[in-house]
C-alpha cells in the first residue's frame, strides 16, 4: 500500500479503497467464492449458457440454424381456430350432457363471462367412433374425423383468460398482455428457413378477415423485426411487391444496380449489424417478387387437388377461399418455409365470422363446420400422400372451450378456459392418442392438467429446441415463450 498517497488523500475514493489491504483481502475472499459458485452453477447446467442463443448473421437473418437437439420436425403448420370451439361439439365427447340436458348444474355458477348460465344442454351433434382407435368424435366435422387414428389429442388444456384478445395472445405468445414474441417468431429466431427466397414464417388470415387481436398473433415483440410474420392468402397476396408501371426488364435493371450500391455501402460501413439486416429484408423482397407469384398461382394444380380440398366449391365462396389458403399453405411447406399459421375465423362478431357460439351455436357451427372441415382434413392428407407429413408437425388449436349449459335465454354457451381441446399430429407426434380429461360434464380438467404453456414447450420439443434455453434478454429479463411455467407432454409423443 502507498501510505504517502493515502496519508496526502490524494488518488480517488475508490483508488483508495481498493488499495485498503483489510478490503482487498475481504474482497478478494468474496469474489473467489463467488467464482467457486458460478462454476459449480455451470456444471450443474444452471446458468444460462449465452452459447445456447442463435447466433445471427444481420445479414442473412433468415439463413438456415441448427436446434440444440436432433429434431422429429422441421416445419410446423398450424390451423388457429379464432372465436373458442366449443370441445363439446367436437373431440370431448360427453354422454353425461345427454342425461343432464335442460337441467341445471347443481352447484354451478349462476354467472359466467357474458351472463346469467342456463340449464345444462346436450351435445348438439351426435357423436360416433372412429378408425381402429374407436375414438368418439362429432358428426360436426366427418372428414377430420377420419384422421382421428394419426391425431393425439390433449384433452385437459387451461388458459389464464376467458377473453378472446388476451387468450389470443396466451396461446400465440405465452403472455396475455400485448408485446411478447409469437411461436411462429420465436420458431424462425432460432431455426431460420430452409427457402432463402421466401418468407421463414407465414400468416394466412382467414378469407372473412383477421382474428380479434390481429398481428400480435403472427408479431415478433421485442425479437428482431425480420422475424415477424408475414401475411399471404390467396385473396390477397404481399401487398406493393411488383412496382407499378414498371416492366419486369427494367424492375430487374434497378434491383441490380441497388444490389451493387448497398454491398459498396455496406463495405463502408462494416459491423453495422441494422444496416446489414435492413439490405436483407431489401433483398427478400426483391426475390420475393419472383417467387410469390408462382407460390401463389393455384392454377397449376390439377382439378383432382382442387376438389379434394373443396377448393372448386361454387355455391360456398368462403368454403372455396379458405381451401385454397390451405393449398397455399402445403405449397408453402413444400418449398421449405418454416411456419405457417393459418386462420379459420376471423375477429369478434356474435359467431358470425368465427366460432364464438354465444347465441345459436348450432346453426352457426354449421357454417363454420363446413368452411373448415373439407379443407383441412385435405391438407393433411395432401402432407402425407406427398411424405411431407413425415417432417411437418401439423397443429389444431383454439384459444379456449365452451361450458356444458347454455347461456340463460339462449342456444349457445359462454366461455371456458378451465378445460378443452388442442391437437397435433405429423412428424413426431404418436398416432391415436388422447390424454387428459375435463370432468363428466366438459366443465373443467381433471386428469393430467396442461396449461397452454405445456402445449408450446411441446411443440418447441418437436423442432428439437429446448424452451429453458430459447430465451431473449428485454429490459433485463431472459424473456421465453413458455414465460418461467414449461413441461413435455411425453405421452402424446413418438
Amino acid at each position: 500500500m502507498n501510505s504517502r498517497n493515502s496519508k496526502s488523500g490524494k488518488g480517488s475514493l475508490l483508488g483508495r479503497v481498493l488499495l485498503n489491504r483489510q478490503q482487498f483481502l475481504s474482497n478478494s475472499a468474496t469474489a473467489i467464492g463467488s467464482i467457486a459458485l458460478a462454476d459449480m452453477l455451470c456444471a450443474d447446467g444452471l446458468l444460462l449458457d449465452s452459447t445456447d442463443q442463435p447466433r445471427i448473421d444481420p445479414a442473412q437473418p433468415y439463413a438456415a440454424r441448427l436446434p440444440h437437439f436432433p429434431a422429429k420436425a422441421k416445419n410446423v403448420v398450424v390451423i388457429f381456430c379464432a372465436g373458442a370451439v366449443s370441445q363439446l361439439e367436437t373431440w370431448d365427447y360427453k354422454p353425461e350432457l345427454i342425461k343432464w340436458d335442460d337441467k341445471p348444474l347443481p352447484g354451478g355458477p349462476s354467472v359466467t363471462f357474458q351472463g346469467p348460465a342456463g340449464n345444462l344442454a346436450r351435445p348438439q351433434y351426435n357423436f360416433r367412433q372412429r378408425g381402429q382407435t374407436g375414438k368418439w368424435v362429432s358428426d360436426l366435422i366427418p372428414h377430420l374425423a377420419k384422421l382421428t387414428d394419426d391425431i393425439a389429442f390433449v384433452h385437459s388444456l387451461t388458459s389464464t383468460s376467458n377473453t378472446h384478445g388476451p387468450a389470443e395472445n396466451f396461446l400465440s405468445t405465452g403472455f396475455v398482455l400485448d408485446g411478447f414474441p409469437s411461436l411462429g417468431s420465436w420458431v424462425t429466431y432460432a431455426l431460420g428457413s430452409e427457402n432463402q427466397n421466401l418468407p421463414s414464417y407465414v400468416a394466412i388470415p382467414d378469407p372473412r378477415g383477421v382474428p380479434q387481436n390481429g398481428s400480435n398473433n403472427w408479431g415478433p415483440g421485442f425479437l428482431p423485426v425480420a422475424f415477424q410474420g408475414t401475411t399471404l392468402s390467396s385473396k390477397e397476396p404481399v401487398r406493393h411487391l411488383i412496382p407499378p408501371g414498371i416492366a419486369p426488364p427494367a424492375d430487374l435493371a434497378s434491383r441490380s444496380l441497388l444490389q451493387k450500391m448497398n454491398a459498396r455501402h455496406l463495405e463502408q460501413h462494416p459491423g453495422d449489424g441494422k444496416l446489414a439486416a435492413r439490405i436483407a429484408s431489401y433483398e427478400l423482397a426483391a426475390r420475393m417478387q419472383l417467387s410469390v407469384p408462382e407460390i401463389s398461382d393455384l392454377s397449376t394444380e390439377s382439378a383432382h387437388i382442387l376438389k379434394m380440398y373443396g377448393a372448386d366449391d361454387s355455391q360456398n365462396a368462403n368454403k372455396a377461399a379458405f381451401a385454397k389458403n390451405c393449398i397455399l399453405a402445403r405449397r408453402l411447406i413444400e418449398r421449405g418455409v418454416r411456419f405457417v399459421q393459418l386462420f379459420n375465423g376471423a375477429y369478434a362478431s356474435g359467431g358470425v365470422l368465427n366460432w364464438d357460439g354465444h347465441n345459436a351455436i348450432k346453426e352457426q357451427y354449421d357454417l363454420h363446420a363446413q368452411i373448415l372441415d373439407q379443407p383441412a382434413a385435405a391438407l393433411i392428407q395432401d402432407l402425407k400422400q406427398r411424405g411431407l407429413l413425415d417432417d411437418t408437425l401439423v397443429i389444431w388449436c383454439t384459444e379456449f372451450g365452451r361450458m356444458p349449459f347454455f347461456q340463460k335465454g339462449s342456444k349457445g354457451r359462454d366461455h371456458n378456459p378451465d378445460g378443452f381441446t388442442c391437437w397435433m399430429t405429423g412428424a413426431g407426434v404418436k398416432p391415436g392418442v388422447s390424454h387428459g380429461a375435463t370432468d363428466d360434464l366438459g366443465q373443467k380438467a381433471v386428469q393430467d392438467i396442461h396449461p397452454l404453456t405445456h402445449f408450446n414447450a411441446t411443440i418447441l420439443h418437436l423442432l428439437g429446441l429446448d424452451f429453458e434455453r430459447l430465451s431473449f434478454e428485454h429490459n433485463g429479463i431472459q424473456r421465453r415463450l413458455t414465460n418461467v411455467e414449461g413441461k413435455i407432454i411425453p405421452e402424446i409423443l413418438a
